[in-house]
């Protein structure tokens, strides 16, 4: 019989693969046929595995095969996939009892036929695993081909992609780049700091047996080394917040008593913050489009205790409800998510370079929605968890152009220690794998001109 988890993740993959849902949705789903918590992080560890080895494990899978991957059943790719995935990546699970399974799905999705073909495969990559027929990296790092097959093909990322950054950033970045979106990312809290000190929250977490340790640049932020946060109470004491979005708060700097609107709040990580950089005074608006978003906003400010914050729907196109009074407004745009692909490995495959150019127009869209509601000597906050140009400098030059009344700030002159590591040449704040260690996380903030 199948091991629980594997079945799980076998169906997790297949949703996934067919375009039926995305990474989180799917593990959310896979959950609620485990009750072995054990079982659910090794589903989760599996599925989200495969996705960020996909492409390597598709070239081993042709290689051994002697097929084209879109010449087999969806059925065998996704069972060959999770397979290799786990007999290549997880060193714990016996190799034997992965086979078994891949042979006994298989069967189960009524492939009985190809049985046999599953098990040569496997067995053939098993008996060449410390040699596998995978690019090599290229001793001519100028030999561009070579280059773009080794960090695509064997470190699983799409050519598009990966031909982008090594013409802006260089091989060794970009390299440094693939291996971080590889690794699997440890869990990162926020600390409410309306409830807690950092060194508060890391002894209460430990109490529950949650082991901790500081992050390296969000000053409220933790890295959890051990256990599961998740399972405590939800007492508003830490949020899920990885360090790098931490830091666009910082960005805003929102003082006591200020009119804040943060438009596209959900999930709320960062409207919590801004009201804990204000003390809980002043007012912030919380807006987002969508029902089941604004669900869980409500609920991380209720968690949260704050008093300040007002959650509103806002409409998904046309002038939003409000004057122009807002001391700051921050637009957490809709992007692409090319910079968080190590937390959300299926966005590499889903995501295409022509799916930029439409990102920005509704990006730019939104920014000049937002700015109708700043008031005179107000700032405009940009923020995206993207990687690329398109949706973010190319945003931010296009809203200039347009909106006279509006300048650009230039961070360097912030005089803000915290902030300083992360300002780019330009004034922008930007973070990247190579250079932070961080996800891709860019920011800037423009000022509307007093009349």
């Amino acid at each position: 019989m199948t091991a629980p988890a594997r079945r799980a993740a076998y169906q997790a993959v297949r949703a996934i693969s067919a375009g039926r849902l995305d990474l989180p949705t799917a593990l959310h789903a896979s959950r609620e046929h485990l009750q072995d918590e054990r079982d659910r992080s090794l589903a989760a560890e599996i599925v989200s595995g495969t996705l960020r080895w996909q492409r390597s494990l598709d070239h081993l899978i042709e290689h051994f095969s002697k097929r084209r991957i879109d010449r087999l059943d969806a059925e065998i790719v996704a069972i060959l996939r999770l397979s290799l995935y786990q007999l290549l990546h997880l060193d714990r699970v016996p190799a034997s009892a992965v086979v078994d399974d891949a042979v006994d799905l298989t069967r189960g999705a009524r492939k009985t036929s190809a049985s046999g073909f599953v098990n040569g495969v496997l067995r053939s990559t098993l008996r060449q695993r410390h040699k596998l027929p995978l690019p090599s990296r290229p001793t001519n790092l100028n030999d561009r081909a070579a280059a773009l097959a080794y960090l695509g093909v064997t470190h699983s990322h799409p050519d598009w992609l990966v031909s982008r950054w090594l013409d802006r950033y260089g091989f060794e970045a970009t390299e440094q780049w693939v291996q971080f979106n590889n690794a699997t990312p440890l869990l990162t809290l926020r600390v409410n700091r309306l409830r807690a000190t950092r060194e508060e929250a890391m002894a209460a977490l430990a109490v529950d047996g949650v082991e901790t340790e500081p992050t390296r640049f969000a000053p409220d932020g933790l890295l959890v080394t051990r256990g599961n946060p998740l399972r405590r109470p939800a007492d508003g004491l830490v949020f899920v917040q990885d360090e790098a979005s931490q830091l666009v708060p910082a960005v805003v700097a929102a003082v006591p008593g200020e009119r804040v609107l943060d438009l596209c709040a959900s999930p709320g990580g960062k409207t919590i913050a801004m009201a804990a950089d204000m003390n809980d005074t002043g007012a912030i608006v919380a807006s987002d489009v969508r029902p089941r978003r604004l669900t869980l906003l409500h609920d991380t400010v209720q968690t949260s205790g704050v008093r300040s914050v007002s959650v509103v729907r806002v409409p998904t196109d046309g002038p939003l409800p409000f004057a122009a009074r807002f001391d700051a407004v921050l637009v957490d745009a809709p992007c692409s998510g090319l910079g968080t692909v190590r937390r959300d490995p299926d966005i590499r495959w889903r995501r295409r370079e022509d799916d930029l150019p439409a990102l920005a127009r509704d990006q730019l869209d939104l920014l000049a929605r937002a700015a109708e509601v700043v008031r005179p000597g107000g700032r405009l906050i940009y923020a995206t968890c993207s990687s690329e140009p398109e949706e973010n400098d190319g945003v931010i030059a296009a809203f200039i152009e347009a909106r006279s009344d509006f300048r650009l700030v230039d961070l360097r002159a912030s005089g803000s220690g915290l902030l300083a590591p992360f300002i780019d040449q330009r004034g922008f704040f930007r973070t990247t794998p190579p250079a932070h260690g961080l996800e891709a996380f860019f920011a800037a903030v423009l000022i509307r001109k007093e009349h």
